[in-house]
């Protein structure tokens, strides 16, 4: 047994080129190395001996290759990062164009980190302020220089769906816990996800914004109007719109427009009008979401016949009540008076269920009046707020809505 281990050994020394010295040198000057491929895996196929002379193959007919030690850190083939691929990083222009928007976004999102307050001193707004300024002022910006029935402008179109799209990432990150049962197991571990109101009201307000961008589209090969140069206007028109002298004055057939150019233009404002009324209720639910401040709550007065006046009370709390009848004999002639009469009527709701939540407790919101009668005159001031809300769409927005809006610290309800 000793000897065939011997005779091996024997053979293998003549094979690696060892000519003599003891057993130990012998075996001192065998290491075994480990070639490392370009991809940075190790061939144990190739087993090589560390010597001053080149080192041979385990295997005659095996070819020994240049061991890359260390190519995984330095290969001759370098690693191409994103904007090499689409030729960003050998373009110029496309480079000088990538570092604008790097800027650009660490701007946007400066300002979002220090709540607009440049200074840091800390006396900025609340993120979800700062978000809700921030897609303001890009909407205000990108369509208030849309003042023609004609396509946007490509640079003004990539400029919105860029911009948009870096703030609407922050969306992607505003999740919820849920319970979530993993593998097939009856037990449930809490998992995040995107909030539910994110997931739905953000792919249909996209969808909204494109079927605006699609309208203005839809313009494109119109040819029966135009619009006038400033040389063209009349010195009656110029005199006539002297106040908004920035928009322009279109231009039609000296016969008007055709019957088909009309019809095609009333269906292009009903698809709009359509996009503003989805966009409002979906406005209109995220705002009825949002809690109460305290602030709004604590400028109320203690009873709804101090916030209606004594005329509005009756009226409202009269057995013979009729909403329609109260709406005809109330002012309306105003954007003002309707405005008002609506801070009215919401401040009351507010106070009347205050009064039912807080009956059997001790606060300053108690009151001797019945918790049925309460919940009839709610029912009735809801319905009214709801005929002013279908018939005067336009009005801005009340005092509730506003202190929602400033004082709301829920970034989800901003977007």
């Amino acid at each position: 047994m000793m000897r065939a281990v011997e005779e091996e050994k024997e053979i293998l020394r003549s094979r690696l080129g060892f000519k003599g010295g003891s057993e130990e040198e012998e075996e001192g000057r065998q290491t075994r190395s480990l070639i490392l491929e370009n991809n940075g895996s190790v061939n144990d196929d190739h087993m090589v001996t560390s010597r001053s002379q080149p080192s041979y193959p385990l295997h005659d007919h095996e070819q020994l290759e240049q061991p890359n030690i260390g190519s995984a850190f330095d290969r001759k083939e370098s690693i191409k990062s994103r904007l090499a691929i689409d030729g960003s990083s050998t373009n110029p222009i496309a480079k000088e164009r990538q570092h604008s928007d790097m800027q650009l976004m660490k701007e946007k999102f400066t300002k979002l980190l220090l709540g607009e307050d440049m200074s840091g001193g800390g006396k900025g707004v609340s993120s979800a302020m700062a978000l809700s300024n921030a897609i303001t002022n890009l909407a205000a910006s990108v369509f208030g220089e849309q003042k023609r029935l004609e396509p946007m402008a490509p640079e003004t179109k990539a400029r919105w769906r860029k911009e948009i799209d870096w703030l609407l990432s922050v969306t992607d990150h505003i999740v919820e816990f849920v319970p979530s049962k993993q593998n097939g197991s009856n037990m449930e571990i809490m998992v995040t996800r995107q909030r539910t109101d994110i997931h739905l009201n953000i792919p249909a307000l996209r969808k909204l914004d494109a079927m605006l961008l699609g309208c203005l589209d839809n313009f494109k090969d119109q040819n029966e109007f135009y619009y006038a140069s400033k040389d063209e206007k009349s010195e009656k028109e110029s005199e006539a719109r002297k106040d908004k002298w920035w928009i322009p004055t279109p231009k039609v057939p000296p016969n008007g427009l055709s019957e088909f150019t009309r019809n095609w233009l009333q269906f292009q404002k009903d698809s709009v009008n359509q996009v503003l009324k989805a966009a409002m209720a979906i406005n209109a639910q995220v705002l009825s979401e949002m809690a109460i401040p305290e602030n709004y709550v604590e400028a109320l007065p203690k009873n709804g016949r101090e916030s209606l006046g004594d005329s509005l009370y009756k009226s409202i709390t009269d057995e013979s009540f009729e909403p329609n009848a109260f709406i005809s004999n109330v002012d309306l002639s105003s954007e003002h008076k309707i405005l008002d009469l609506k801070n009215r009527i919401e401040a009351s709701v507010e106070i009347w269920q205050r009064k039912m939540n807080a009956k059997d407790t001790k606060t300053s919101w108690g009151s001797a009046v019945s918790m049925e009668k309460r919940e009839l005159f709610e029912e009735r001031a809801k319905t009214i707020l709801l005929i002013l809300k279908h018939r005067f769409p336009g009005i801005p927005q009340s005092d509730l809505d506003i202190s929602k809006i400033q004082y709301n610290k829920v970034g989800s309800y901003f977007v």
